[in-house]
């Protein structure tokens, strides 16, 4: 019988769903020995635009030295994450040149060599794959397209065997049902997974799900049982909670029901400590089992999304109403043609219900963004072709929606600009690529200012740190005190 093999997202999905990405380069570094010798099939890591604008934005750290990190720690490692198909993927139309850019800078890097990229949210395989996909074939990528899972009446199997055969004429190494929102059920699974993997034929099918509804273990025993042999898990206590299963439960699971899995288990258990000891310093949250939460089905909306949306009702003084804004999210789902509940629909879908909730009318104030939706700019599989009419009339009636209309005219021009034409446009002829991408993603100077060589010195702090050895011994009952002598320099720690 062929092991399970498993794809690590604790250092990427982990820390997203339960950090809100805030993962330092030197924890990254910390745990990358014992990654390696785990034998994972991949690791995620935080190679993208969107966790750029974080290290950033929030930890102060230049993004371009966390993948020198990451391709120096994890070498021999395939290193996957979610393809950054856009550096501003809020926008809808970005300039094709710069994710070209993008992906060339950090395979040059040696940052990452499995692109993972969602495939039914925003008419990938007409619109982006003919283009992208041979060019990152060309840039030796191993090619794994995610489907996005989610409920709805037009989100059936067959919709998702039919999706899955339109990718097989782009030659996946791999495709993999992404279920961001934990809404997977065993029930579902045993139709659903055996219709994907028909239509891939000999492609291999993976599993990704989340914790959020406390079914993801038990979905995965039941892929597992139906012959899934690659499964995506986390390392606790960036498990469970809203991130995935933990792989020592995936392990303990499928062992119940005769099937090897391919890890090497003191070497997770070793980056489990290593991540403990850091959530205890640093006051972090844990994944934790969930309860069942049956809202989950009907509203569909991350986790993050919900904090997000409870902080901001919450500055409102408003948070009260926060089941009223779940309730009219359904219908502003419904009212869009369903798209899928992942970014950026999701944050477009919970601001409309909002916004609906708080002025008291429907749609009386419409985002840019919906605009954007109405309008097709996120392709077919945004929902418009689906959109109630009514509603769509509404939206694209007004002054604003003929605006957005034809600045998204000028933006699909620019979208096969070449990097020369940007470059001018931006006034960066002569800067480097990586300065280039990074004002591109972080759409200015300022906030890039000081941050080039800060990440050098946050990255410095490696697992052999005096400040980790110290931490650990002092978590061992047996150590008394500590006494350490360098030259005429002599320390003597003694436990309380």
């Amino acid at each position: 019988m062929d092991p399970v093999r498993l794809v690590d997202t604790t250092l990427r999905d982990g820390a997203q769903s339960l950090w809100a990405s805030d993962i330092p380069t030197r924890l990254i570094a910390e745990v990358a020995e014992d990654l390696v010798r785990a034998e994972f099939q991949a690791v995620e890591v935080p190679v993208n635009p969107i966790y750029f604008k974080k290290f950033v934005r929030d930890l102060r750290e230049d993004p371009w030295e966390m993948c020198r990190v990451v391709a120096r720690v994890l070498r021999d490692v395939t290193k996957a994450c979610m393809g950054a198909v856009s550096l501003n993927p809020f926008a809808g139309v970005n300039p094709r040149c710069l994710t070209m850019l993008f992906f060339e800078r950090v395979a040059a890097l040696g940052a990452l060599n499995r692109a993972q990229l969602t495939a039914n949210t925003m008419d990938q395989p007409k619109r982006l794959f003919p283009w992208l996909v041979p060019f990152l074939r060309a840039l030796n990528y191993q090619i794994v397209f995610a489907l996005s899972y989610t409920l709805s009446p037009r989100h059936t199997d067959a919709y998702y065997a039919e999706k899955t055969r339109e990718l097989l004429a782009f030659r996946p190494d791999a495709i993999y049902l992404k279920d961001q929102g934990g809404l997977l059920t065993p029930d579902r699974v045993r139709t659903l997974l055996p219709a994907i993997v028909e239509a891939a034929g000999e492609v291999p099918v993976e599993l990704h799900s989340h914790c959020t509804t406390g079914l993801a273990p038990l979905c995965y025993l039941e892929a597992i049982q139906l012959g899934i042999r690659v499964v995506h898990t986390a390392i606790p206590p960036l498990a469970n909670g809203s991130s995935q299963p933990s792989v020592f439960n995936v392990v303990h699971n499928a062992r119940y029901v005769g099937v090897p899995v391919q890890v090497k288990e003191e070497a997770v258990r070793a980056a489990s400590e290593r991540l403990w000891a850091f959530a205890r310093r640093e006051g972090r949250p844990v994944g934790m089992p969930v309860e069942y939460d049956y809202g989950q089905y009907v509203h569909q909306v991350p986790g993050g999304v919900i904090s997000n949306l409870r902080f901001q009702l919450r500055e409102l003084r408003m948070e009260h109403r926060l089941p009223e804004v779940l309730e009219e999210i359904v219908r502003v789902r419904a009212d869009l043609g369903y798209p899928i509940m992942i970014t950026p629909y999701s944050q477009h879908v919970a601001t409309q219900a909002a916004l609906n909730v708080l002025t008291g009318e429907r749609y009386q104030l419409v985002t840019d963004e919906v605009i954007r939706f109405a309008l097709g700019a996120f392709g077919e599989d945004s929902g418009y072709t689906w959109m109630d009419p009514e509603v769509k009339d509404r939206i694209l009636g007004r002054a604003r929606a003929r605006e957005i209309a034809t600045q998204l005219e000028a933006l699909r021009e620019e979208e096969e600009a070449p990097l020369e034409v940007v470059r001018q446009k931006l006034g960066m002829v002569h800067a480097d690529e990586e300065t280039l991408l990074l004002h591109c993603i972080m759409k200015g100077e300022g906030e890039i200012q000081g941050v080039k060589g800060d990440g050098a010195r946050a990255a410095g702090a490696s697992r052999n740190s005096l400040a980790v050895l110290l931490e650990r011994l002092s978590a061992q009952a047996q150590v008394r005190y500590v006494a350490i002598q360098k030259g005429n320099t002599s320390l003597v720690l003694r436990s309380a």
